[in-house]
């Protein structure tokens, strides 16, 4: 966080007795100097906020693995922050990975909450996070409900999530975790670059562990519209993420995407 600097100011020094009663004199004359126009006052920060967004991408991408078969996602969200810190949201998706698994949900139905806050230099985030497919019909379920925390340096964030049930429909694997760790880059104009790494650890079932990649530019065009282009890749098993028609979901492809706030 910044630091107030004090300004120290100079008095200056006082004229002589009969210069002052000469100036006085003049001063009763002399039309009255125009007092400067203020300076507008700065609008308060509303102690409530509320936002909406909608967007279109080219292939839902989520650490990496395509949850949309390869094909464009439509979604839209809510999200409202106290000036405190506490914040809420909700968030939808279209989706295909339930029902290429067997099952029926053709939705993703995120719930989220938390705070964030600063320590000196340090920007930090903690909350809770539920992800839910509703009606999905599979044997083990695929709802997941993870606590992530997160700490920004400048423009560098490393976020731990942890999952507390299992994850994604793996049998026997609450307790999995995801390291992320990403940049961000402004690069002026309503632009900026945001490399990431991250490494999904699937608990009791290690094969379906993989590392992913991206590098995203996105350019803000004001007026609540935005617009991202990523390269997203994986090295996960090129066997077992795949789609019916046995297309690796994992792979390292180009996806586009717009959204509007408002």
């Amino acid at each position: 966080m910044g630091t107030i600097s004090s300004r120290l100011y100079r008095s200056a020094a006082l004229m002589g007795l009969a210069l002052a009663g000469s100036m006085a004199a003049q001063a009763q004359t002399a039309a009255p100097a125009e007092a400067p126009a203020a300076a507008p006052a700065a609008a308060p920060t509303p102690d409530n906020t509320y936002s909406f967004n909608v967007g279109l991408i080219s292939d839902y991408r989520y650490r990496g693995i395509s949850q949309s078969r390869l094909k464009p996602a439509i979604s839209g969200g809510f999200d409202y922050s106290h000036v405190s810190g506490f914040y809420a949201g909700t968030w939808l998706s279209s989706i295909k990975w339930i029902k290429d698994a067997g099952g029926g949900a053709d939705a993703e139905w995120d719930v989220y909450g938390g705070y964030k806050g600063t320590a000196g230099p340090i920007g930090y985030d903690v909350g809770l996070l539920h992800y839910h497919y509703p009606s999905h019909h599979l044997a083990v379920s695929p709802n997941t409900t993870e606590v992530y925390g997160a700490v920004t340096w400048e423009m560098v964030t490393l976020k731990y999530s942890h999952a507390f049930t299992n994850l994604f429909g793996f049998a026997d694997s609450k307790n999995s975790g995801y390291l992320d760790l990403s940049a961000n880059f402004d690069l002026g104009n309503g632009w900026s670059v945001v490399p990431h790494v991250g490494r999904q650890v699937v608990r009791h079932n290690s094969p379906y562990s993989y590392t992913d990649y991206s590098v995203t530019l996105n350019k803000d065009f004001g007026n609540g519209l935005s617009a991202s282009a990523a390269i997203v890749g994986t090295n996960a098993d090129k066997a077992l993420y795949v789609t019916p028609s046995g297309r690796f979901t994992g792979k390292t492809a180009v996806v586009v995407g717009v959204k509007y706030s408002f």
